[in-house]
């Protein structure tokens, strides 16, 4: 590979191998040590063509959910089952796994700004903006590179848009979804929320059993379905369809609330 060969979006993929080399070596033991990740349906990545696919799943931090897909994608390539045990996967490789982030949050420091170059296809949220509610264009832009993104490569996005749970799902990922054609690959994740701070990078509870689930991918048609049948296919792939919602007692959701709390005094740094 030539030392200053770009992608499609001008980053050197030799820059952008350093960093996740660098940031997975860092990282690899909050999935490991700190935490247990479960991993199941490692065997459908190495099924998956090289480019044109869509991970659409649930969100519950900023980064670490991100982090943890990197892991997985990069060993399940490896060869590894269900496994991200011996982090040596993480020294060649897929350099293109793109995921979709708002703007602002890539924008909000040096680290997400370093992430940013990991793989990050920035956009600007039609809905929500600096902490409150917005009405806005969709920028053309951003929909041109997220297409951009999937031609090239791997493309994990949230179509939730969120990481508050059971939100509704954006029809902008159903758009893309009708536009692209790519093959779409739900997963599911639980455990990050308990483990970590909201962006994902403070340990806020050891020793939770975090979980990844890989499903086959979505059967759609790219004709005929509707806007409407794609969001409902979605809502169900990533189990945040209404019917999937629990409903708390008044005890229940308080005694909650105070674990949370408390897990926020204990919160610790991640690399620590």
């Amino acid at each position: 590979m030539p030392l200053f060969k770009r992608n499609p979006f001008g980053h050197i993929l030799f820059l952008k191998k350093m960093i996740i080399r660098i940031f997975g070596l860092i990282s690899h033991g909050r999935y490991r040590k700190f935490n247990n990740l479960q991993i199941e349906g490692s065997e459908i990545l190495r099924n998956l063509p090289d480019k044109n696919v869509l991970f659409i799943s649930n969100h519950q931090t900023y980064f670490a959910d991100v982090a943890a897909m990197f892991h997985v994608f990069n060993a399940s390539l490896s060869g590894r089952d269900d496994s991200i045990k011996n982090v040596g996967y993480i020294w060649h490789p897929k350099l293109n796994i793109y995921f979709v982030a708002a703007g602002e949050t890539m924008k909000s420091g040096l680290l997400p700004k370093i992430f940013a170059y990991a793989g990050s296809v920035s956009i600007d949220r039609t809905w929500r903006s600096a902490g409150k509610n917005v009405n806005r264009q969709v920028k053309n832009s951003d929909i041109s590179n997220i297409q951009k993104a999937i031609k090239d490569g791997w493309v994990i996005t949230f179509p939730q848009g969120t990481t508050t749970p059971f939100k509704p799902i954006r029809r902008g990922t159903a758009h893309i979804i009708k536009t692209c054609k790519p093959v779409v690959v739900p997963i599911v994740i639980d455990g990050f929320r308990r483990s970590f701070d909201k962006k994902g990078l403070s340990i806020k509870k050891r020793n939770v059993l975090q979980s990844m689930v890989i499903k086959e991918p979505l059967e759609i048609d790219y004709e005929n379905d509707e806007i409407s049948d794609i969001v409902t296919k979605i809502e169900f792939a990533i189990e945040q369809h209404p019917s999937f919602l629990k409903v708390l007692s008044v005890k229940e959701l308080e005694e909650l609330t105070e674990q949370e709390e408390e897990l926020n005094k204990k919160r610790e740094f991640w690399s620590s």
